[in-house]
């Protein structure tokens, strides 16, 4: 095992290149399995644990998966000869449940075992499973896997009880080869939605309204290979703009769309540090001490809940009171106890975070509880005194691509060692 060591106290300053979206591009592959003519050659994909784990599913189920180079993936599907994904990595991963939408929509039928992914709390299916049926599928979950069959799919009016972003692009996906019309209510508005809109049509889907409440799926009788670059990757921007206001520094973030950024901008504007826009880049410079803030985490144009924990870290070396309330998953606190490990004054109400800013935090021995906790580890690793060492970095890896080159970079002292 490998373990991240920090030696924090300096001011990161440069800039830096965001990968693409992890969050669409887990759903993008998936969905290449549609294509049942041509290839579908993926370019800006993050070269990251996940993705790796999507190409062996898609090899199991008969794909040719071509790398190009770090970040471009060739998949010709014409010839899969199965609709059962039942593997280790298929268990491994929340975002494998892609493949059921996906599986349905060409063969009219799936049979997926139950993922697994980051341990934030209860994540259920059952919205997903809403929409399957409505569609005209039968579906049934025996021991751990789920059974989806259908004699035609047909478009149907599906209002979704919660905004979820997963069951929005797994019917959306489902929906794409239906007979009919299918309007999807209540759904995710997330970047990463529209992303993946973006790619079936350009398979020659018919999707018009993603981005907004309402998406309108006509059904089409065939997709086809494509080209396609997936969006910069929201997150691992956000993570590097609070690193930036963090360690007091002064870092342009390139390769971003400032637009999906808006609501982490705000509020470290609100804190007193400098956020300027550009076409394509972001800088973000601290000139003066920050103060605390409130947040709640909302879906999207709200503030992400994959931020609160990096911006959690952040608040813990400011000055006076902030709060933080998780209102998406209810298991979202995990990183606190680790923060405490370092001094940090926070307490846990329910679903909120108390935090009172202290002078310094200190380096500790600590654990990347889940992808995003690890990015808070990281974050609390630059700020503190003395060396912080990081363990479980495999779910960091999940989701930022060389995360300690890309911070060296900026000027960071960290390392990536064994862990015996």
């Amino acid at each position: 095992m490998e373990k991240l060591i920090i030696n924090g106290g300096k001011s990161l300053k440069g800039s830096v290149e965001i990968n693409g979206a992890k969050n669409a591009a887990v759903a993008i592959l998936p969905a290449a399995v549609l294509a049942s003519e041509g290839k579908c050659v993926i370019d800006n994909i993050p070269n990251i644990e996940d993705v790796h784990c999507l190409e062996r599913i898609l090899s199991d189920l008969g794909c040719k998966v071509k790398k190009l180079d770090d970040n471009t993936l060739e998949i010709d599907a014409t010839n899969i000869n199965s609709h059962e994904a039942c593997t280790e990595d298929v268990r491994r991963m929340r975002a494998s449940y892609y493949f059921i939408g996906a599986l349905l929509s060409r063969y009219k039928e799936a049979k997926v075992e139950l993922p697994g992914g980051c341990p934030i709390g209860v994540r259920p299916i059952d919205q997903h499973i809403k929409g399957f049926e409505a569609l005209g599928a039968e579906v049934t979950i025996e021991h751990g896997t789920v059974n989806v069959k259908a004699e035609r799919l047909l478009g149907a009016n599906i209002f979704f009880d919660v905004v979820t972003v997963g069951a929005t692009i797994n019917v959306m996906i489902a929906a794409t080869l239906a007979e009919g019309t299918t309007v999807l209510e209540n759904v995710a508005k997330e970047p990463h939605v529209v992303d993946v809109a973006n790619f079936l049509n350009s398979m020659g889907a018919d999707i018009k309204g993603a981005g907004t409440d309402v998406i309108r799926i006509k059904g089409v009788k065939k997709l086809k290979g494509c080209n396609y670059s997936v969006i910069p990757d929201q997150i691992e921007a956000g993570t590097f703009m609070i690193a930036a206001a963090a360690t007091s520094g002064d870092v342009t973030i390139k390769n971003v769309i400032p637009k999906h950024l808006e609501s982490i901008s705000a509020k470290l504007i609100e804190m007193g540090a400098s956020v300027e826009e550009g076409d394509d880049s972001i800088r973000v410079k601290v000139l003066k001490p920050l103060k605390g803030v409130n947040i709640k985490t909302a879906p999207y144009p709200g503030f992400p809940t994959d931020i609160q924990q990096p911006m959690c870290s952040l608040l813990c070396a400011v000055e006076g009171r902030s709060l933080i309330t998780e209102t998406i998953w209810e298991s979202r606190h995990k990183h606190v106890d680790e923060l405490k490990k370092m001094g940090a004054c926070i307490k846990v109400e329910g679903r909120t975070a108390i935090i009172d800013g202290v002078d310094k935090i200190t380096g500790a021995i600590v654990k990347a509880t889940d992808l995003r906790a690890g990015a808070a580890m990281v974050i609390a690793g630059l700020i503190a005194k003395g060396d912080t060492e990081i363990t479980s970095i495999e779910h960091i890896d999940r989701g930022y691509p060389k995360i300690e080159e890309k911070f060296k970079a900026l000027g960071a002292d960290i390392r990536r060692v064994v862990n015996d």
